[in-house]
């Protein structure tokens, strides 16, 4: 049996993937040991590419090919709009992050390569390249997430941030995404690899700069 496109494409991005996924910052979530400034620096920059997301997900939605796949991205769009910006705003609390704060700290050089990524692809309106960029951002996450050992962190802010990218539902829209990246990629495999190597390759920047100090 032929392997999966999309398992071609993770392999085809190692180290990257493996390194993003086995990064300190994940082992330390588990623990609940992430420093609270790491994990608000981390969650600020988070929240500050929502907006480009939801574009992703709109042009995803756009250009697929068939009604129950614009549904399934409906339905996310309606979570990720509503259950998960709630987390980001009750993390902030906790935290101790105020507005100001969250909109005077800069962005990080892979916060503002995440923002462009995913317009771009939006712009290429290829249902292919929306998909590839969306792939990585998800299942890259239920990859490291679906290794967290139980019981979970006590803190809500380390435990939920886990249980947001490994549950039923969770797992449910990664394998969507990559039943159809793997129906439509090889048709435009070389416009894929680039989108999803370049997106990888965001996603360990993304984790590492969140433990460095900001100048």
């Amino acid at each position: 049996m032929a392997e999966r496109f999309t398992e071609t494409l993770r392999a085809a991005s190692e180290p990257g993937w493996s390194d993003a996924v086995g990064h300190r910052f994940v082992k330390e979530l588990f623990a609940g040991a992430v420093p609270d400034a790491v994990m608000a620096r981390y969650l600020i920059q988070d929240h500050r590419f929502l907006d480009s997301f939801l574009t992703l997900l709109g042009a995803a939605l756009a250009t697929a090919d068939t009604f129950e796949a614009r549904l399934r991205f409906g339905r996310f769009i309606g979570m990720v709009s509503g259950e998960e910006n709630t987390y980001f705003l009750r993390a902030f609390e906790a935290l101790g992050v105020t507005g100001d704060r969250r909109a005077a700290d800069p962005d990080t050089e892979p916060t503002a390569g995440f923002k462009a990524i995913m317009r771009e692809a939006a712009d290429t309106r290829s249902y292919a390249a929306a998909l590839s960029v969306l792939v990585v951002a998800e299942w890259l996450y239920l990859d490291w997430a679906s290794r967290a050992p139980q019981p979970l962190p006590d803190n809500f802010v380390h435990a939920e941030w886990i249980k947001l990218h490994d549950n039923p539902n969770f797992r449910g829209f990664v394998d969507f995404l990559r039943t159809e990246l793997d129906r439509v990629g090889p048709a435009q495999a070389d416009l894929c690899r680039d989108f999803f190597r370049r997106a990888v390759a965001l996603e360990l920047s993304f984790f590492e700069v969140a433990w460095l100090e900001p100048e």
